[in-house]
């Protein structure tokens, strides 16, 4: 991992953290591990998760996360070049096998992996359908995948939404390890995964502190807030396709 990068990154990461006065709860800090090759899958609802997931791994013994992440942020002019310089691993949607190579090859060094096995951040802040890579990345290179829950980012920086006040509270929670079954089915075994991450997403949301009044569109709608439910969305995006069309032809 590419220290001389990485450790001022965090620090910097660390301090916008404390300036903002974010405040963290963090439960499961316990199931981090301290050594060896591991998996974090972590919902994604914030462009902040990547900072926020990384700091159970640092109160572990200092550790570090690669993280897979999209293309476009690679060719992104200000964080293309510090995302290659910490070692993070581009996914190429047309040609993700490389990233799924990379990925494998850094758990058998012993390195953590950050994947959001969603692929893309919800904007019902709900857990959407996952991928299957994290299993199967998981299974060939033998090393468990550890849950995390990231809540309450989205209030800080999200879709069409940033705020940088002071005093966001973020939960998180840290799942106990998963052991992937080596010839086990994939699928399955992540829709296992998917409902392990959906209970622990709950009980997240159940400590998470609300304000007394305040529009609660951080919130899913079936827990009493006011964002659009995964349905809605999709019928968002169809009528957002719709009229790209109609305006191109």
């Amino acid at each position: 991992m590419a220290d001389p990068v990485y450790r001022p990154v965090i620090f910097a990461a660390k301090s916008a953290f404390r300036l903002l006065g974010v405040r963290f709860d963090i439960v499961g800090q316990e199931h981090m591990p301290a050594s060896g090759g591991a998996i974090l899958a972590i919902n994604h609802n914030s462009f902040l998760d990547y900072a926020f997931a990384g700091l159970p791994a640092d109160r572990a013994g200092r550790r570090m996360v690669r993280f897979l992440a999209k293309e476009g942020i690679f060719r992104h002019p200000i964080a293309g070049p510090p995302m290659r310089a910490m070692g993070h691993i581009s996914v190429d949607r047309d040609a993700g096998s490389e990233a799924f190579r990379q990925g494998v090859r850094a758990l058998r060094d012993g390195e953590l992996l950050g994947v959001f096995p969603e692929g893309t951040m919800s904007r019902s802040f709900e857990l959407l359908p996952f991928k299957s890579g994290a299993v199967r990345m998981a299974a060939m290179a033998q090393v468990p995948i550890i849950p995390m829950i990231v809540f309450g980012g989205q209030r800080v920086l999200s879709y069409g939404h940033r705020d940088l006040s002071r005093g966001k509270p973020v939960a998180m929670t840290i799942g106990a390890p998963i052991q992937v079954e080596k010839r086990g089915d994939a699928h399955a075994q992540t829709e296992q995964l998917r409902q392990v991450m959906g209970e622990m997403l709950d009980a997240t949301i159940a400590r998470y502190p609300r304000p007394s009044s305040g529009d609660l569109w951080w919130l899913p709608k079936r827990l009493g807030g006011t964002a659009p439910t995964p349905e809605e969305v999709k019928r968002m995006r169809g009528k957002q396709r719709d009229s790209s069309e109609e305006e191109s032809g």
